[in-house]
């Protein structure tokens, strides 16, 4: 679909989604490639799983929830996407998909879905959740073990300036906290 950005704006909607500056700080600082193989928890309206689509071969979306699941297929179908797999899976219970180069939690208490997330990734397979609170960061930390190694615990702020022939500033208000990125590498 052209215009892909501002496509998304007309999507439809039903949980909270991430923002593409959270999107963004993932594609950056992950390792993924056009060959990784990816699975999105929390599929939500399929936001992430689009924005990953773009960029990878094939990913594999879950939701335990089946209504989530059929706004997020109707959405990466009005956008022509064709390596988006749904999964009506819970990824604390089960991770059917194996040897991934990615995993992304956007779950409350992602740190259930530890366990199974070591068994889906390769070696040096990556990890990166999403948690709307540092008591969450923390948990999520003092959780992970031996298996994994912590890369990075980032919040992404987000300012626009206004420039024109006087003025030179930035705005005074922003997107600023929407949720903190963990980055986790197994090991």
């Amino acid at each position: 679909m052209k215009d892909f950005i501002k496509n998304l704006r007309k999507i439809k909607r039903g949980p909270a989604i991430m923002l593409q500056k959270d999107i963004g700080f993932i594609l950056g600082n992950t390792s993924i490639s056009k060959n990784s193989k990816v699975l999105d928890a929390g599929s939500g309206c399929g936001v992430l799983s689009m924005n990953l689509a773009r960029f990878v071969k094939k990913v594999y979306s879950y939701d335990i929830r089946k209504e989530f699941l059929e706004i997020a297929k109707e959405n990466v179908k009005k956008f022509g996407i064709k390596n988006v797999t749904f999964r009506n899976l819970n990824v604390f219970e089960e991770i059917k998909d194996k040897n991934l180069d990615l995993v992304t939690l956007d779950l409350k208490d992602s740190w259930k879905a530890l366990d199974n997330c070591k068994e889906a990734l390769k070696e040096n397979g990556e990890l990166v959740t999403y948690l709307p609170n540092i008591t969450q960061v923390h948990e999520f930390v003092n959780k992970l073990g031996s298996e994994f190694k912590l890369t990075k615990v980032s919040e992404v702020i987000e300012r626009e300036w206004v420039i024109d022939e006087r003025r030179a500033r930035p705005e005074h208000q922003g997107l600023l906290h929407t949720g903190f990125l963990v980055v986790v590498k197994k090991v």
